[in-house]
């Protein structure tokens, strides 16, 4: 790490990143203009049921009509006053009468103005909502961040290879965890052919550093460059846009991956078995492959009242359970199930915990997770977690130092052990 940091050049970045991103955005609108002004020359309207994505430059064109959502799912949420089940409903009304659920939401550049006044509107004790909630329902509408680092060659075969990516290892991150990701490339996350000549590939998720923070992006564009599984769009990394990082991770993934088998959703904290992870997946049936969502399940969950608790949900806000779902340390899902999970993530409405979301958006494909003992996204015992046989007879166990993923994923790859 000390290697990689000293190459870097020492002048700030800052100014040369700001005016990098003016001029994509001057570029966006710029574009933006010219195709309205062909359109109308040519007298061409847009079809009405297909959305054109243009703040980002990773555009994916959908038609409305492809999007389902399952009469359980619409059963399981209640319909009344509080704020997100009133949009769901609302945007599963647009959808039954096969209207873009997009129509209405701002371009990403004015979208959290447009929404100050809306929310002061429809939910009325906004203001006692604590900071970081507010910060959330001001973006909720803001689904399109510009990309600032891409891999769109991720999945792409090099060498004349031939072998589709078999496992997508998926890590959620931030701009300043270094140290965590290269204990993942160096260990569980290692890219390559493993048994049976199955494929891994890696990528990491990121957004961007708070104003606050010192800048790292010229730290970011050196690592991505070296070890080309960086991809970081333009919002702000937090705990409440885990979210969006996933509807943005999927959109990446349906354009850049789509043939991809599984993909592994996690924390970049966790210590993966992978060769057991790999084994489990090629013993999955093949009826149930297509339709796999596994990991530690959480199945009678409901909100968090508590204004102290990290994941308090006001009861303005939300109103009613919570779908089964996975522990966002860490799951798996079928690669078959990447698009129709983007298309719905347009009508379901984001929710500021992101693996309650990723269950809802299952659950409206009618897809129902399913439980794996070997997936510790609570950790194991206390007395076991020094025990290297503990961890090589899991698939998942969180959370762990980069230090103690290192000492873990040796000594389970040694011939001396005996468990």
């Amino acid at each position: 790490m000390v290697l990689l940091y000293s190459t870097l050049p020492k002048e700030s970045t800052h100014s040369v990143r700001a005016a990098q991103q003016d001029l994509l955005n001057q570029d966006l609108l710029n574009q933006d203009l010219l195709n309205q002004d062909l359109l109308k020359q040519d007298g061409i309207s847009p079809p009405p049921d297909v959305h054109t994505a243009s703040d980002s430059q990773d555009t994916i064109d959908f038609d409305v009509r492809d999007v389902f959502v399952s009469k359980d799912f619409r059963k399981i949420i209640p319909q009344n006053a509080a704020y997100w089940n009133r949009l769901l409903f609302s945007a599963l009304k647009s959808l039954d009468k096969s209207q873009d659920p997009l129509k209405n939401k701002p371009a990403w550049r004015d979208c959290r103005q447009e929404n100050q006044q809306l929310l002061q509107i429809n939910v009325h004790d906004f203001r006692s909502y604590p900071a970081l909630f507010q910060t959330f329902l001001q973006g909720m509408n803001c689904m399109r961040p510009p990309v600032l680092i891409n891999q769109p060659n991720k999945c792409v075969s090099r060498d004349n290879e031939d072998k589709q990516t078999f496992l997508l290892f998926a890590i959620k991150t931030m701009p300043r965890s270094f140290e965590r990701r290269q204990a993942v490339r160096e260990t569980w996350g290692r890219e390559g052919v493993y048994q049976n000549g199955l494929r891994v590939r890696v990528v990491f998720l990121l957004g961007s550093s708070s104003p606050e923070d010192p800048d790292l992006s010229a730290l970011l564009s050196y690592e991505a460059k070296h070890f080309k599984d960086l991809v970081q769009w333009d919002f702000h990394d937090s705990f409440f846009n885990l979210t969006l990082k996933m509807h943005v991770f999927l959109k990446w993934t349906v354009k850049n991956c789509p043939q991809v088998s599984f993909i592994f959703s996690g924390d970049d904290d966790v210590f993966v078995n992978t060769p057991l992870l790999l084994t489990y997946l090629q013993s999955v049936e093949a009826s149930k492959a297509s339709q796999l969502y596994v990991g530690q399940i959480i199945s009678t969950a409901s909100p968090h009242r508590d204004p102290k608790n990290k994941y308090y949900i006001p009861l303005s806000f939300y109103n009613g359970p919570y779908p089964a779902y996975a522990g966002g340390g860490g799951f798996v899902f079928s690669g078959a199930l990447l698009h129709q999970l983007y298309l719905a993530s347009h009508v379901i409405p984001f929710y500021p915990i992101d693996d309650v979301y990723f269950g809802m958006l299952c659950k409206a494909l009618g897809v129902s997770p399913e439980a794996h003992a070997g997936f510790q996204t609570f950790d194991v015992r206390e007395q076991d977690r020094a025990n290297v046989c503990v961890h090589k007879g899991h698939i998942l166990i969180h959370r762990r130092s980069p230090q103690e993923t290192k000492m873990i994923w040796n000594a389970i790859q040694s011939p001396w052990l005996t468990c």
